[in-house]
């Protein structure tokens, strides 16, 4: 079987094409519209595997070790995001960035997600950062908030700055770097050349946060005649 071992990330292996590209422009949980579950066909592609990472050579599969994966990934990845880049005020998910490196390398994982994700995105930084490309990992958020979480520590250090002094300043770091990502790719910039911006679910979850904060702020009255009720509870007017 030896004999039949394809490198994974070989020319063989499939690269994201058009339409899976622009599936990914947008922030989602699953997989986007148009796309299919992350197996290519029965036992080769989904988990029914005894390996722990696979690469599909001529429908069969073949162990691969967890360095020639990540590799594989990594090298599968940067197109991947350079297409999401291709998309002003685009983003993706870690999980369906997950689907998309495996589906266009051919290399598959039965391991949880954030064992292997973040060494894929490590790489990523190192790599944009030799090329000269803005950080693309900054178009790569979580599904829950939009943030894209505290991965990103590792874009400022390679890039010699200092450490973002709290959460929201990482993520206006962030966005800041995701407008360099659309302006080196996007053909389409508006007229000005855009603007930086929160990931649209991290800007939702700003403004639920907010108008939570809004109504526990709000005073009770009284329904009779609209005067805020005392401290008793029981409106003195009415």
């Amino acid at each position: 079987m030896a004999t039949a071992r394809r490198p994974p990330g070989s020319p063989a292996a499939r690269q994201p094409g058009p339409q899976r590209a622009e599936g990914a422009r947008v922030v989602v949980s699953g997989n986007p519209p148009g796309r299919g579950q992350m197996h290519d066909g029965p036992g080769v592609g989904n988990m029914d595997q005894p390996y722990s990472y696979w690469h599909v050579v001529d429908g069969s599969a073949v162990e691969v070790s967890h360095a020639e994966a990540l590799a594989a990934w990594t090298g599968a990845a940067y197109p991947a995001l350079v297409a999401v880049a291709g998309g002003y005020r685009s983003v993706i998910t870690y999980g369906v960035l997950a689907e998309e490196v495996q589906r266009a390398s051919g290399v598959y994982t039965r391991a949880l997600l954030h064992n292997w994700i973040g060494r894929v995105l490590s790489g990523m930084v190192h790599e944009a950062h030799h090329r000269g490309d803005p950080p693309l990992t900054a178009l790569v958020v979580r599904t829950d908030d939009g943030m894209v979480g505290e991965g990103y520590g590792e874009v400022l250090s390679v890039a010699g700055e200092a450490p973002a002094a709290d959460e929201l300043s990482r993520e206006h770091h962030a966005a800041e770097a995701r407008l360099a990502c659309y302006r080196r790719f996007c053909t389409s910039l508006p007229a000005d050349g855009g603007t930086a911006a929160l990931a649209p679910r991290h800007q939702e979850a700003i403004a639920r946060r907010r108008t939570a904060a809004a109504a526990e702020r709000a005073p009770a009255v009284c329904p009779g005649c609209s005067l805020q009720f005392p401290a008793t509870g029981i409106c003195d007017s009415c």
